[in-house]
Parts: C-alpha cells; structure tokens; sequence
C-alpha cells in the first residue's frame, strides 16, 4: 500500500488497484465533536421551544393563505393555479399543525386535500363544500384556547370527512381504483 501526498492511500493487487480517498468528515467531526453531554434532541426541543411564541403568528400566516386560496377560487374559479394555491396551503397546515401546537386541525386539513385531491373534475366542487373546510381549519385555530376545543375539532372534522367521503364517492364512482383510496381510514390522529 503507498499513501499519497493528500493522505489518500492506494492498495496494488495484481489484476487492481483500490484507492481510499481521504476523508475530510473525520477530521470536521473530530474537531466539531459535541460533548458527551450534549444531546441533540434536547437542542432541537430548546429551540423549537425558543420559536413556540410565533407559532400562533405562523399559524395564522398560513390561515390568511388558505382564505386567499378559497377568495381566489371564489374570484376567478378553479385552474391549475387556484387548485394548487388551495391544496398546497392546506397541505401545510396539516404538516404544521402538530408542530405548532395545533394538532386537531390537522384532520380537517388532511379532509381539504383529499377533496381536492380526489376531485376529478375540480371545476364540479362545490365551492360551499370549500367554504366548509375553510371556515373549519380558521375556527379550530381561532377557538383552540377553549377546554373543548379538541372535542369540538373532532366532531366538525368528523363531520366533514362524512360529507367529503360522500361528495368523492359520487364523483369517482366509475373509478373503483379510486373508491378504495378514499374509502381508507385516515391516517391522520386524531386528537
């Protein structure tokens, strides 16, 4: 085996050569090696803890985007723009919910996207069945401070995921490929 200049190493067999690149991350991690008390799970709740107070603000951020999606609608009616501004701010919400201290919204957001998402033909949405969604995800968040907030969030996004089961059952019913997608348990928890 010789060594190179750049403390690479290359071993010589008859038939090959294999060559071991140096490597520059044992030395980063050498160097930058966290002390043996350090926990990276407890930084990353330290700060996430240090950003809980905008979390609410965030929330509300994303709120805001999901009405401008559904006026946008209301505006201008459902093209590719409008149907991805809609499912894409209620995507968020539901991958941010549990992050932000908001987790029983998360379902009723979850209920939007798959509206949108299993619509055929999303000029055919009812635009009320939006409004619903809407109007829901803004008074989980809005009354989230409530002791029965979480059991109020439970029953409304029980609801919706009925309606919206039922309003995609009709829509996709010559589309049985579709039917067992919709017709599968949510896999978001419940709160």
């Amino acid at each position: 085996m010789r060594m190179t200049d750049d403390s690479s190493s290359v071993a010589v067999f008859a038939d090959h050569e294999v060559i071991k690149p140096p490597n520059g991350l044992r030395k980063a991690v050498a160097t930058g090696a966290a002390a043996a008390d350090d926990d990276p799970i407890a930084r990353a709740e330290k700060a996430l803890a240090d950003l809980s107070s905008e979390f609410s603000n965030w929330m509300d951020l994303e709120c805001e985007r999901l009405d401008a999606a559904r006026n946008a609608i209301k505006k201008t009616g459902f093209t590719p723009k409008t149907k991805d501004a809609l499912f894409h701010a209620a995507h968020d919400i539901k991958g941010e919910a549990a992050t932000f201290g908001y987790p029983a919204v998360a379902s009723a957001a979850d209920s939007l996207c798959r509206l949108v998402e299993y619509t055929p033909d999303v000029t055919r949405l009812p635009v009320t069945l939006v409004d619903q969604h809407v109007d829901a995800v803004r008074a989980i968040i809005r009354e989230y401070g409530r002791s029965d907030a979480a059991d109020l969030a439970r029953m409304l996004t029980q609801k919706l995921r009925e309606v919206t089961d039922e309003f995609l059952a009709g829509a996709n019913s010559g589309r049985p490929d579709v039917l067992g997608l919709i017709q599968a348990p949510s896999m978001i928890p419940q709160p």
